[in-house]
């Protein structure tokens, strides 16, 4: 038998390269790295703002499979740091694929439904055309572009409204307040698919294994949970499900009010739709991709350490 693939994960600390750490180990030896500025004692750095030791750290390794779940997600920081998010998002992801190019590896890059404009009702399919609202939207498809450009060997994941039971997410957010409050006003005019880093995690390792045999199926897919939901809707049922395990909420599902994004204006315009089609992905991968409802269910029992009922 020959040497296990070594695999290079940048971003192990948030939401999804968290889950990537159990995900990808089975598929050979993993370096993780997060995004701290620091060389660390073997001399790698998985800083993604540090072109220069972001370059070194991948010649050192030499990796197989480089997989980047890092990003910068301050989506409205990103309106007055357009600089850092386009090297994090778009210059960096393009040293990747160069070097990726370079050694013959595998490249996964994560992007968002945030490169699409959010207008109209149907999903959006991977050829559709981008037109991204905002500053983290347009460095995201740049970081896209600069993959498919310089890398044969890669998978690129569009995604939305991740979660996860670990780190900072809508659904954590929502809990705590629904802790605090009698009651809560969301969005009703924006609508996706909450989709769990474990689901990402998961369909990466299948992905990657499936494509290693197969280098036809290099492309970028929309990988997002079944189903859809507003994130008011996204909130009643988080709430409902929770106070269901026993979860002390002071605010229930009926006392979850609608507003609208107009109503609640940020730095940079969020798309209005986020539904993406997963039809491409479930196809080449033999995949059936489970509803949402499924997932948060799964992140409050780690939560709260409840069984459903």
């Amino acid at each position: 038998m020959g040497s296990p693939l070594k695999i290079l994960l940048l971003g192990c600390n948030g939401q999804v390269g968290w889950q990537l750490q159990r995900s990808l180990c089975v598929l050979g030896d993993v370096v993780s790295l997060g995004s701290a500025p620091q060389v660390n004692a073997a001399g790698l750095c998985g800083d993604l703002s540090n072109l220069n030791a972001l370059e070194r750290t991948v010649r050192m390794l030499a990796p197989d499979i480089i997989v980047n779940a890092a990003a910068y997600t301050a989506v409205d920081r990103a309106e007055t740091e357009p600089e850092l998010a386009h090297t994090i998002n778009a210059l960096a992801p393009g040293l990747l694929a160069a070097e990726a190019q370079r050694l013959g590896a595998w490249l996964v890059h994560y992007s968002t439904d945030y490169v699409f404009d959010g207008s109209g009702s149907s999903a959006w399919r991977e050829p559709d055309v981008c037109a991204p609202l905002s500053t983290y939207g347009r460095t995201k498809l740049a970081g896209e572009s600069a993959v498919r450009d310089a890398c044969e060997k890669h998978l690129i994941f569009r995604t939305s409204w991740v979660y996860s039971a670990r780190g900072t997410n809508f659904a954590k957010t929502m809990l705590r307040l629904a802790a605090e409050r009698e009651t809560l006003t969301v969005i009703d005019d924006q609508v996706g698919a909450p989709t769990s880093a474990e689901l990402l995690a998961d369909v990466t390792a299948h992905a990657l294994r499936t494509a290693m045999t197969r280098p036809d199926l290099a492309g970028t897919y929309h990988c997002v949970a079944a189903g859809e939901t507003s994130w008011r809707a996204y909130a009643q049922y988080l709430f409902a499900q929770a106070g269901a395990m026993g979860a002390p909420l002071r605010c229930s599902a009926e006392q979850v009010l609608a507003t609208y994004t107009a109503n609640y204006p940020t730095a940079a315009q969020r798309p209005l739709n986020s539904r993406l089609s997963t039809e491409k992905l479930q196809l080449a991968f033999s995949l059936h991709l489970p509803h949402w409802q499924i997932g948060i269910r799964r992140m409050l029992q780690e939560i709260l350490g409840a069984s459903s009922a």
